[in-house]
C-alpha cells in the first residue's frame, strides 16, 4: 500500500486545515492509522491516532482540542482537521498506517508504524 498526505498549505494564525490521508494498493480501513509531523530542527511528534474500527482515538498533546481525527472508509481517507493554527504548528505533517492484529489495537507512537506517506507542508503565520 501507498499513502498520500494531502490538504496542507499556507494559513494565517487562527485559521484552519483538513489534512487528508488516501491509501492506493489497499483499503485504507485495514489500517490503523496517525498524522505525526515534524518541524525543522525538531523531533517528529505525534498529532493524533485512530484505530481500525474507529473507535479508538489518541491525539498528542501539541494539538489536543484543536485537531480532529476521522476516518472515512468508504471514501478510503483518514482526515484530520486542525483549527486554531499557530505558528508553532508550522511543520510537515505525514500519515502512517499499520496493519493491526485486532480491530480496537491504537497504536499512539510512531515506532509502531510501518507505512509512511511523504508528507504535506503546513505553514501558519503569524
Amino acid at each position: 500500500v501507498q499513502l498520500q498526505a494531502s490538504g496542507g498549505g499556507s494559513v494565517q494564525a487562527g485559521g484552519s486545515l483538513r489534512l487528508s490521508c488516501t491509501a492506493s494498493g489497499r483499503s485504507l480501513s485495514s489500517y490503523a492509522v496517525a498524522w505525526f509531523r515534524q518541524a525543522p530542527g525538531k523531533e517528529r511528534e505525534t498529532v493524533a491516532a485512530i484505530n481500525k474500527s474507529g473507535g479508538g482515538i489518541h491525539y498528542g498533546d501539541s494539538m489536543k482540542g484543536r485537531s480532529t481525527i476521522s476516518r472515512d472508509d468508504a471514501m478510503n481517507t483518514v482526515d484530520l482537521r486542525m483549527n486554531s493554527l499557530k505558528p508553532e504548528d508550522t511543520a510537515v505533517y505525514y500519515c502512517a498506517g499499520r496493519l493491526p492484529a485486532h480491530n480496537d489495537e491504537l497504536f499512539a507512537t510512531s515506532k509502531f508504524y510501518d507505512t509512511w506517506g511523504q508528507g504535506t507542508l503546513v505553514t501558519v503565520s503569524s
